[in-house]
């Protein structure tokens, strides 16, 4: 069968760290708009679908609804500006997405409320989070087809991890701000117009990234690739599956423990704003402190391994934290340990998976295969992470529930991980990963001493 490595050498450092710094501030503000979405999901409930006489649990589900249809637009996008990607190049798109992202999210901060304009308001803020899905979409595959095409021979690992490495600060960033609020504004402030400030706030951060993505240069890999042949359709679908299936248990585990834990804490465990706060940071920290790491191991022991260390010690550990959480008697201490434990954990299957993605695609298809996978998988397991466990705790009363969604994810994720081969016509993972097959080490060091691709083999 035929595979290929097309990841070309870097132009020059300058360039790569240029690619590395715009690439990664789009995902920063993202994550961060959507962090702070998660973080005020009580609030934006009360405020806009939750009319007079409804309960809040109700409009906590209907606040996770939107949530997850924003999430559901998030394949539609990888395919369209996937689609451009692959075809006009990486840059344009990425100056496009961006655009498009800081737009919607600024204008959710002047949106008025349900008590203002009624049901119109549930409406607008659906429409800018359909908008977001569609940007978000298009955001990662770009951006990580643009850190690991820049990447120098042998470090794919490393400079895709810093893709994830930012939603772990935009995330970390959005729980700031909204933990600043909650602390220099009172309850009915904050309710009022305070969490209006943390939405707003990303008109700056996008405008700083717009100029920065304006300056990029274009990727070495598609201004090498004059005639770009692609793959059967046929299997850049099974490579999509199969890519979706890996990065499951990062999605499903990953919004479970860094996004939806806050509101899970104050509806299910009365647990105060302020507590469920700490507690996402403390995970959101264990997260953000792994990445870089397990994305540089990934270098040298392969991305397989160290994602099936993390899917499985989710499967293992995430009931046994959940009951900790909920034990009265557990000090604090302790349970901020396991906390950020599990958010570590994730950072275990986030820091390899960019990467991973990206080889399992060349370059014609890249922008657009990565992202659908990677999009796909975040509809489901990512996007509808809050309605399923919100609307599952409510109808049961099974307070467990989160772990065993987490658990189920990561478990299929481990059998997909255990499949060796992506399908014929796709960058293959024995050839891709250098940590796994002998070969690709020889192909890394003649890259290094300028001898360029390696065309196609048998």
């Amino acid at each position: 069968m035929k595979v290929f490595s097309d990841h070309s050498r870097p132009l020059s450092d300058r360039p790569a760290a240029r690619a590395l710094v715009a690439g990664s501030v789009g995902n920063f503000i993202e994550w961060y708009e959507f962090g702070v979405y998660g973080y005020f999901a009580t609030v934006i409930a009360a405020r806009f679908f939750t009319p007079e006489g409804a309960g809040a649990a109700e409009g906590l589900v209907r606040t996770y609804a939107s949530f997850a249809l924003a999430f559901f637009f998030r394949p539609v996008g990888a395919a369209l500006f996937g689609r451009l990607g692959d075809r006009v190049g990486r840059r344009p798109v990425l100056v496009l997405v961006i655009a498009l992202m800081t737009g919607a999210t600024t204008l959710i901060g002047v949106l008025p409320t349900y008590a203002t304009v009624g049901a119109l308001a549930p409406w607008l803020l659906t429409f800018l989070r359909v908008l977001q899905g569609l940007s978000a979409g298009g955001e990662f595959g770009g951006a990580v087809s643009l850190l690991t095409e820049f990447a120098p021979p042998g470090r794919r690992g490393l400079y895709g991890a810093w893709q994830s490495f930012t939603v772990a600060l935009g995330l970390l960033g959005g729980a700031g701000v909204a933990a600043l609020l909650a602390t220099v504004l009172d309850a009915g402030q904050l309710a009022d117009w305070g969490w209006r400030l943390a939405f707003l706030l990303t008109l700056p951060m996008g405008l700083g990234a717009l100029w920065l993505r304006l300056r990029l240069d274009e990727t070495p890999a598609f201004r090498r690739e004059a005639v770009r042949e692609a793959p059967p359709a046929r299997e850049v679908r099974r490579a999509i599956a199969l890519g979706a299936g890996r990065v499951m248990g990062w999605a499903a585990a990953g919004y479970t423990f860094l996004v939806v834990l806050p509101s899970y804490l104050q509806s299910t465990l009365d647990a105060s704003f302020q507590q469920a706060l700490l507690a996402t940071v403390l995970a959101n920290v264990g997260f953000a402190v792994t990445i870089l790491p397990a994305g540089l191991l990934s270098d040298r022991v392969g991305r397989r391994p160290v994602m099936l260390t993390g899917a499985a010690l989710v499967v293992i550990l995430s009931v046994p934290m959940l009951n900790l959480l909920q034990d009265d008697g557990t000090s604090n201490t302790v349970k901020g340990a396991w906390v950020f434990g599990a958010g570590a954990v994730v950072g275990l299957m986030a820091g390899p998976g960019p990467a991973m993605l990206s080889e399992m695609f060349p370059t014609s298809v890249r922008y657009t295969g990565l992202g659908l996978a990677y999009a796909l998988s975040n509809a489901v397991f990512s996007g509808c992470a809050g309605l399923i466990i919100t609307e599952s705790v409510r109808r049961t009363g099974n307070v467990d529930i989160p772990a065993y969604y987490a658990a189920a994810a990561c478990a299929v994720s481990v059998l997909a991980l255990a499949v060796s081969k992506s399908p014929a016509g796709t960058a293959s993972w024995e050839e891709a990963d250098a940590g796994d097959r002998a070969d690709v080490r020889d192909v890394v060091r003649r890259d290094r001493r300028g001898g360029g691709r390696p065309g196609p083999r048998r």
